[in-house]
């Protein structure tokens, strides 16, 4: 198939980008370097050492542009990874949010109409469940209930493309409601580097480890979790991948919306996390105990049983792995 990832030079956009290469499918990635790297698309290359693959270096709210990227390539199917992700930043600048999240996904459907493409997979998140009463989390449970903008203008996508199948029942849809993607490709030449102090906790103890911040804030020790801090789902950005992978073949000859999460089903604290990086990297990450962030909750982790049942996908890689290729991927990055 013919793929076109926006996005694709992304942390999880570049992991999927090998993985649908690694299944000979014919890539075209957009991306407009927000936050990736353009030498990430040389990166994707040399691990598959496949050519079939195209990058433009464009915004998918430029709907002139993209026409023309259509009409240039006889697309299959589409992968949406584009979108602003910072929680913290969402709740400074809203608007910002809104616009870039909200306007880039409409003019990306529009454009697809016009060519009669009509199967996208959309990179979700589980923050669309909000703050819910218990885990794990079943993709039946409520959504919309959001804490942040980010989350919002997931939410609010996710119910564009419900309508959009309404309207037209031709649209084959997949919607993944990511948990907390960590880990890096096992050649270390592709994983998480965001620009400035990192929102998330593996980028931020990896800057620690590497000595380019003094410690690690742990955010709250006082949750109702074995250790006192906060429980989440961490799944390998491969095994996230991989998904996606499985996704397209669900949807290739099934119309309608599809809704998973991806995720392990396991929640790890974020000491957990912060013990098991130094054990396995022979490491001392040093930590500091302070306040909690508004809007965080004990724990948070899945059900992944339907992306078992009907995907046949189910994460494979444990806890170690993620710690041990995140570092790998880091050493390689300095």
């Amino acid at each position: 198939m013919k793929i076109l990832v926006t996005g694709g030079l992304g942390f999880i956009g570049s992991h999927t980008c090998v993985e649908l290469l690694e299944k000979n499918n014919e890539v075209i990635i957009v991306d407009n370097l927000n936050n990736s790297k353009e030498s990430v698309f040389d990166k994707i290359k040399q691990i598959t050492k496949k050519d079939n693959l195209k990058l433009y270096i464009e915004d998918v709210r430029n709907e002139e542009n993209m026409d023309k990227i259509f009409s240039e390539n006889d697309i299959d199917c589409v992968i949406h990874f584009a979108g602003y992700k910072a929680v913290g930043e969402s709740v400074r600048e809203p608007i910002m949010y809104y616009e870039n999240n909200l306007c880039s996904t409409i003019s990306l459907i529009k454009i697809m109409k016009k060519h009669n493409v009509k199967k996208i997979i959309f990179s979700s998140t589980a923050t669309v469940y909000g703050e819910p009463e218990s885990s794990p989390i079943s993709e039946d449970f409520p959504t919309g209930k959001t804490t942040n903008p980010y989350a919002t203008t997931k939410f609010m996508i996710e119910t564009i493309l419900n309508d959009l199948y309404k309207s037209d029942n031709e649209w084959s849809i997949a919607i993944l409601r990511y948990f907390n993607p960590i880990g890096a490709h096992k050649s270390g030449l592709i994983g998480e580097n965001p620009n400035g102090i990192p929102n998330n906790l593996m980028p931020y103890i990896l800057k620690v480890a590497a000595g380019e911040l003094p410690k690690l804030n742990v955010f709250g020790n006082d949750y109702k979790t074995h250790d006192g801090t906060g429980v989440r789902d961490y799944i390998h950005v491969v095994d996230l991948a991989i998904g996606h992978v499985k996704a397209i073949d669900k949807i290739a000859n099934e119309t309608g919306v599809k809704i998973y999460n991806l995720g392990t089903g396991i929640g790890y604290s974020v000491l957990d996390i912060v013990n098991t990086f130094n054990k396995v990297n022979s490491l001392n990450i040093p930590y500091e105990i302070t306040a909690r962030r508004p809007g965080d909750v004990d724990e948070v982790f899945s059900n992944p049983q339907k992306a078992k049942i009907e995907l046949g996908w189910e994460a494979k890689m444990n806890i170690e792995e993620m710690c041990r290729d995140s570092w790998n991927f880091k050493k390689n990055n300095m």
